[in-house]
């Protein structure tokens, strides 16, 4: 009797080739992971770009600051601060025209502040105190009130309240003194109430220009591209390496607050011109990541001069003539040393901004020294990017 064919076997073969074919696989994206290229970095649009109409304003007004403990100006010194004491008193119905005064507790203070985008009337800003005269300290200073202006003159704020300095200057009775930061700067935090608005009507708008806060091609493509997938094709556009011009959609109109909204959280990949920026009086260098060069051979050498002076006595012998004297007779000795253990670093043709560096640093190179050097690489033709010095 032929035994019935169990339809529950299991076929061994199949689920080893099945593992197999699992292993295969796994190992295939395990060598993908490890030599895929990295994605490069996207940065929100939000962070990249300004939107037009969205903007601070700046404003600055003069006033005075009372209540200093004798180290205001010294009226004398400062005619402005004088009138400016007696042009208050009279607005207080007091008449000091004609009277020597020689109060030290006033300073004469320019307001510095910025009016936020779509501030409104009632809102508190921070103001910037900074003196005019030859105040030694605001510490412990009151701003009275003080009108700050628009670029086209209309006051937009009243600034007013005791003012915050980051610094001291202490001293004693000898003339000794020493000093902490900057005292004749300070704030007021929350220290002005903002009196006008500057109309802006945002949902009105047709058309929105974007602002690259870095300017490049390549950056402002790929905005158009990214804001022409996610809200349609034709909406944006580049108008040049700095603004993209978006036009809005009749599905958000009368809500470009909403279509910003959109817009300012898509992501976007950046470029950058490979650029170095020294700042020689610091010895700060800040080099891009698209900095590339050309072979080339760095030797760095330490030539030292040394010139020491060692100044001998001679003195007269015992039985010496008459008039002989004791003179200092001058020694010079002059020393060259040159590092004999200079090292020289060849760097190959397309290395990165990782491989300069770790060139550089492998001749005990110090950030002065490779200013010079990378002005020196730029010089011979083999540094592909540009240096900027501040």
């Amino acid at each position: 009797m032929k035994q019935r064919k169990n339809s529950h076997s299991v076929n061994w073969h199949e689920i080893r080739i099945t593992m197999g074919m699992q292993r295969i696989l796994l190992t295939v994206l395990s060598l993908w992971m490890a030599f895929a290229p990295a994605v490069a970095e996207a940065a929100r649009i939000k962070d990249i770009v300004t939107f037009e109409g969205i903007r601070e304003n700046m404003l600055i007004g003069y006033g005075l600051v009372v209540g200093l403990n004798g180290t205001g100006d010294k009226l004398n010194n400062n005619q402005f601060t004088q009138e400016s004491l007696i042009s208050f008193l009279e607005r207080q119905g007091v008449n000091t025209r004609g009277t020597d005064l020689k109060s030290k507790n006033v300073a004469a203070v320019t307001v510095t502040a910025r009016l936020p985008a779509f501030a409104r009337v009632g809102s508190s800003i921070d103001v910037n105190i900074s003196a005019l005269g030859d105040a030694k300290s605001l510490l412990g200073g009151t701003l009275l009130a003080t009108a700050l202006y628009g670029a086209d003159g209309n006051v937009y704020s009243l600034a007013q309240g005791p003012v915050t300095i980051g610094g001291f200057t202490a001293g004693g009775d000898s003339g000794s003194t020493i000093t902490k930061g900057v005292p004749t700067n300070g704030f007021i935090a929350n220290g002005a109430i903002v009196e006008r608005e500057i109309e802006f009507a945002l949902n009105d708008m047709n058309d929105l220009s974007l602002g690259l806060r870095n300017p490049d091609i390549a950056t402002s493509h790929n905005i158009a591209l990214a804001i022409n997938r996610q809200i349609g094709p034709g909406t944006a556009r580049v108008t040049d390496p700095g603004t993209v011009n978006v036009s809005v959609p009749a599905s958000y109109s009368g809500d470009v607050v909403g279509l910003l909204a959109d817009l300012e959280r898509l992501n976007v990949e950046t470029d950058q011109v490979a650029r170095i920026v020294i700042d020689e009086a610091t010895g700060t260098i800040v080099m891009g990541e698209n900095v590339r060069i050309d072979t080339v051979a760095v030797a760095q050498g330490n030539l030292v001069v040394k010139v020491e002076e060692t100044p001998q006595v001679s003195q007269p012998n015992p039985f010496a003539p008459e008039g002989a004297e004791t003179v200092v007779v001058p020694r010079t000795e002059i020393t060259v040393d040159e590092e004999s253990d200079n090292k020289m670093a060849v760097l190959e043709k397309g290395a990165t901004l990782r491989d300069l560096v770790r060139g550089l640093n492998s001749l005990g190179v110090g950030p002065r020294d490779m200013i010079t050097i990378l002005q020196t690489i730029k010089a011979a033709g083999a540094l592909q990017a540009d240096i900027e010095t501040r």
